[in-house]
């Protein structure tokens, strides 16, 4: 992996530990460490400041997916091939438990706070003192079964479970009552966590698979496998397409502020510029 600065692509850190594919990265909250999740089927946490690798989890038994990080992080979440999602404690580098074990591949997942109507479940037994952050929070699992499924992050109980038109990818929240996941046949469901028997909307712009989901402003952001990308805004009405990926897989975006990366298949990461939306 390597850390750019943004404002020139200088390369600043090399992190190398990883044995095979790194699926996906993200910083912790302070922009300091990495976390870091392969197909080795490790979680890595990593320093910024001197590339050092500071903690290893094992405990996968398939690749690493997709992560997430509760809070400020001193408690992380990951989710495999293997079918699980595990919550894992930095300080003690041990899994504090499996939140989910799906029987199914599981490629996505996002941790938020739920609505306060919402039943997400009695705990079984009092949570471990090394569990921060997790109460009123729910799970989302994009799972590759056709799934969505919704997990009580503190209790483990299942929330809801939605079937979708094919696997799902990538999910996100917009707010603590809405939600999007994408689908490999290009499909995007915005659904209402407080009743997802049928979905609030579905967007369907092609048959390309929906590779990544981030909130954006009053909307969000979506990249597909055919190279597409495109900011949705102000009640899902107006369109913004960023080009240049031709064809190429665009597996993730990521934003700071008014701008948004992309990084593509073909191996570029692109900065796109926006004007007030």
């Amino acid at each position: 992996m390597k850390i750019w600065q943004a404002a020139n692509g200088e390369i600043r850190r090399l992190l190398e530990g990883h044995v095979y594919d790194v699926n996906c990265c993200r910083f912790f909250p302070s922009g300091l460490v990495v976390l870091s999740g392969g197909m080795d089927a490790q979680l890595k946490i990593w320093s910024a400041e001197d590339a050092s690798c500071v903690v290893t989890f094992k405990g996968h038994k398939g690749g690493i997916l997709d992560t997430a990080i509760v809070d400020r992080g001193r408690n992380v979440l990951s989710c495999s091939r293997d079918g699980t999602a595990r919550l894992w404690d930095c300080g003690k580098s041990a899994c504090l438990g499996v939140i989910a074990d799906c029987g199914s591949p599981v490629n996505g997942i996002a941790a938020g706070t739920a609505d306060n109507s919402l039943n997400l479940g009695t705990l079984e037994k009092a949570p471990s003192e090394r569990e921060v952050g997790t109460e009123g929070k729910i799970l989302l699992l994009a799972r590759e079964d056709k799934k969505l499924q919704g997990v009580g992050l503190q209790s483990r109980q299942p929330v809801f479970l939605f079937v979708g038109s094919d696997a799902f990818n990538c999910c996100t929240f917009l707010s603590s009552t809405y939600i999007l996941a994408g689908t490999q046949d290009g499909n995007i469901y915005q659904l209402d966590v407080r009743n997802t028997n049928a979905p609030v909307q579905v967007i369907h712009r092609s048959g390309a698979p929906v590779l990544s989901l981030l909130p954006y402003r009053d909307g969000f952001v979506a990249s597909q496998g055919d190279g597409t990308c495109f900011v949705i805004q102000q009640d899902l009405d107006y369109v913004l397409d960023l080009t240049e990926a031709d064809c190429d897989p665009v597996y993730k975006v990521a934003s700071w502020e008014k701008q948004i990366y992309t990084c593509c298949r073909d191996g570029t990461v692109r900065r796109y510029q926006l004007s007030d939306l």
